[in-house]
């Protein structure tokens, strides 16, 4: 085991992974350059939805497994975590959709129109049945990372820009007397983002919105991408993923996990190449560590030129100001060619996505996507017709071909990459992986049982 610790990237990833070490008694550096948590991160971006039945739909089951125990993690790192369940519904002309969906994930409840009006009243009126999914939680993912780097902060663990060196204690100083994960923290301190302003507690960074207007943004790449090709020939795979042996496709779906890995030339999906020597010229963190010193990358879509098979699925969002719409739970708006969910923020504010484009363009939000989601919104309550649109956000998130996470090993350095479309349900899994790694309580090459 090393009691040094370097972890690249400071987003959900990163920090979930140095709170995790925090807690087991270590005090790892955070290198990114480009600070806190702000709009040039995909996790900016994100849904926040701690919902592993409903990802079940179209998802592996080894993603509900390992996010059963997320909103727990969530809680005890301090985060506000909801626990008011997730809803699914559809138009009455698209009922087989829901029909599919209830026969393709568990944990839920089939409400009519008298157990939806009991769950969800604002939705009575034009929905005669829904699906209920009990068990299942949201947070702000701007407030969590803020309640993170809070944490951490009181910790003595605060997010470096550039790769001074800086001293690692081997043992916790008096400082780290509080520095275990908070367990029951008040609900009344956790970190809120104002999405008004853009500005969030826990010194997130976070850019004006620009008075009445509306904030168009764009995810930025913090390392020059460059082609997987370049890595040479000479490499070796060793591979601990987030689960078993990855499952056969589920009847009906058209594009799995090893289809996606086949047609990457990847082969079995299961193991992944990476180079021989991660300080090799043109590493993005060589001399960044010294030596006996483990580095945890979690930079995403920065580490393409390291992980071949890696690729950016683009995302696109909008968060809108509804004081006449009333929703307390995540809604699911299904539909054959414009699914939607919409995340309540509190204060009248919601964020609306379920834009999945497979695409790494990092560029402005897409008209017909923007529409699309307007639209269905419209569709679920038209009381959003009135809204303000304060926010339209887009960017890339890392995936492999399987859409399953990784965390590898290679030499002295760690990767936790490719969280996909559920960087906030299954962080804290890949921190808990990559903790036991770095601890020294896990075997390499076996599979994540104990996430």
């Amino acid at each position: 085991m090393s009691s040094r610790v370097t972890i690249l990237g400071a987003g959900v990833a990163g920090l979930c992974v140095a709170t995790e070490l925090v807690a087991r008694g270590l005090r790892p550096r955070i290198l990114d350059p480009m600070g806190a948590p702000g709009r040039h991160g995909c996790s900016w971006w994100a849904g926040g939805m701690l919902a592993p039945f409903c990802e079940g739909e179209s998802a592996e089951p080894e993603v509900t497994r390992l996010g059963l125990t997320a909103a727990d993690w969530w809680q005890a790192a301090g985060a506000q975590v909801h626990r008011r369940g997730s809803l699914v519904v559809t138009l009455a002309r698209d009922r087989r959709e829901l029909d599919r969906f209830a026969r393709r994930t568990g944990g839920h409840v089939r409400l009519d129109g008298a157990g939806l009006a009991g769950v969800e009243p604002g939705l009575a009126d034009r929905f005669t049945t829904a699906l209920h999914f009990p068990e299942e939680a949201h947070v702000d993912p701007r407030a969590a990372l803020a309640a993170l780097v809070a944490g951490l902060d009181r910790a003595g663990v605060v997010i470096e820009t550039e790769a001074a060196p800086t001293h690692h204690p081997d043992a916790p100083s008096d400082a780290d007397a509080g520095a275990a994960r908070p367990s029951g923290a008040s609900q009344d301190a956790t970190p809120r983002c104002d999405y008004a302003t853009g500005e969030a507690a826990g010194r997130v960074a976070g850019a004006p919105m620009g008075g009445a207007g509306v904030e168009i943004a764009v995810g930025r790449a913090v390392a020059e991408e460059r082609s997987p090709d370049r890595l040479g020939s000479e490499t070796r795979s060793r591979l601990v993923t987030g689960g078993a042996p990855l499952p056969g496709a589920k009847g009906g779906q058209a594009d799995t996990g090893r289809e996606r890995a086949a047609d990457a030339g990847m082969g079995d999906p299961t193991r992944i190449a990476l180079p021989t020597d991660p300080g090799r010229a043109g590493d993005p963190h060589a001399g960044h560590t010294a030596p006996g010193e483990l580095t945890v990358d979690c930079r995403g879509l920065a580490s393409c030129p390291l992980l071949p098979g890696l690729r950016g699925v683009r995302g696109e969002m909008a968060v809108l100001r509804a004081p006449g719409v009333t929703l307390d739970r995540p809604v699911r708006l299904l539909h054959p060619r414009h699914p939607l969910y919409i995340v309540p923020r509190g204060d009248g504010l919601y964020m609306l996505g379920a834009t999945q484009i497979e695409s790494a363009a990092r560029g402005p939000a897409t008209l017909r996507s923007v529409v699309e989601l307007l639209s269905a919104a419209y569709a679920l309550d038209p009381a959003f017709g009135e809204a303000e649109v304060l926010e339209i956000g887009a960017d890339a998130r890392p995936a492999f071909p399987d859409n399953l996470p990784r965390v590898l090993r290679q030499g002295d350095t760690i990767h936790v990459n490719g969280l996909f479309r559920h960087g906030f349900l299954l962080a804290p899994a890949m921190a808990r992986r990559a903790a036991d790694m770095i601890l020294g309580t896990s075997t390499e090459g076996r599979p994540c049982r104990s996430c």
